[in-house]
């Protein structure tokens, strides 16, 4: 599917410059939520094949970031997800993170301060260099909520390899629209409502067999079971050998509007979208009189900029005291001019 192709499968209305805070779906993906919720609502169906949507969206799921199915986990939330990798640290483990970090990826780790397990933290660019013997855990998001910068995600890696620290990513800012190399960390975390473009109540984790290892499933249940029709009731415990023992039961509907959303942009290819993406960034900054970046989100300090955008239609956000635009499949090169006639005006 080319780009054009799919583009066509959005009808926004004009000015959604805020991805960053949710993603819009494509018809394929609405359409097939509704025809879900209207089954429900008169039990036209039994729930199978709901779940069998989650199944469909791990697969597509691991193809676009490049792992195993196998090494994939579903929940709901980011935060969900990190909890067993938090409770898996030792005490007194000293866990290193942006100091403008999006609490998601931080409160799993500050809820183990009564074990002694205690974050440090340090400005986003020199996280590489403050990786040391000491550290346990790094965890970063690929891509910053707060002012949309790319962190240098192989520095980073090399650099807790060479101390023997895990490597923990929160991608939901940046899978579907940045490439990156998943294999290289020992968990990837996304939420997917956002540049996925799925329902809100899906989430991916990725966990490298040798952490899965060091893992308790303790919010294991039926859905988790190495053979699921055979997991509704009783002892003993028999869960499944790969990472779908970490999931947890499927919200029916997200996963039903996640599996079409992530299929077009497995078809469109996460590349074509970023060179899109962010050449529509690089669009908006330019006519700011700003240099380019390599990010689909853009921060800028602007006197009364949200006012200026919400006169003109224009929904963006404010995060950390600077509006913050954000730029996916769907923005048109219109919407961009709009808002920057808007801000110049």
């Amino acid at each position: 599917m080319d780009l054009a192709e799919a583009q066509r499968l959005w009808e926004p209305e004009p000015g959604w410059l805020n991805t960053a805070s949710y993603g819009l779906p494509p018809r394929p993906a609405w359409d097939a939520l509704q025809a879900a919720l209207a089954d429900w609502r008169v039990g036209r169906t039994s729930w199978e094949g709901w779940g069998a949507a989650s199944e469909r969206s791990r697969a597509i799921f691991a193809e676009l970031i490049g792992v195993s199915a196998a090494d994939v986990t579903l929940n709901a939330t980011v935060s969900a997800l990190l909890a067993p990798v938090a409770s898996a640290l030792p005490s007194g483990a000293v866990v290193l993170a942006p100091e403008i970090e999006f609490t998601s990826n931080l409160f799993p780790w500050l809820a183990q301060a009564d074990r002694g397990v205690r974050v440090r933290t340090v400005p986003a660019p020199r996280l590489a260099d403050a990786i040391d013997a000491g550290t346990h855990l790094v965890a970063f998001s690929l891509v910053q909520s707060a002012d949309g910068s790319v962190a240098p995600y192989d520095e980073i890696v090399a650099a807790a390899r060479r101390h023997g620290a895990l490597v923990v990513v929160d991608a939901s800012q940046a899978c579907g629209w940045l490439p990156f190399d998943a294999l290289a960390a020992d968990a990837v975390v996304v939420a997917a409502y956002k540049w996925l473009m799925a329902p809100r109540g899906a989430a991916f984790g990725y966990l490298a067999p040798a952490l899965r290892e060091r893992l308790i499933p303790s919010a294991a249940g039926w859905s988790a079971g190495r053979e699921v029709s055979e997991s509704y009731y009783g002892p003993p415990l028999r869960l499944a050998d790969d990472a779908r023992r970490f999931d947890t039961s499927p919200a029916w509907f997200s996963w039903v509007g996640a599996a079409p959303a992530l299929d077009i942009l497995r078809r469109v290819g996460v590349a074509a979208v970023q060179r899109y993406d962010v050449g529509l960034a690089n669009r908006f900054l330019a006519g700011l009189g700003r240099p380019p970046g390599n990010s689909a989100i853009v921060s800028v300090d602007l006197p009364d900029a949200a006012d200026r955008l919400a006169a003109a239609n224009i929904r963006a956000a404010v995060r950390a005291g600077r509006l913050r635009a954000s730029f996916h499949l769907y923005t048109t090169v219109d919407d961009v001019d709009r808002a920057v006639a808007a801000l110049t005006r």
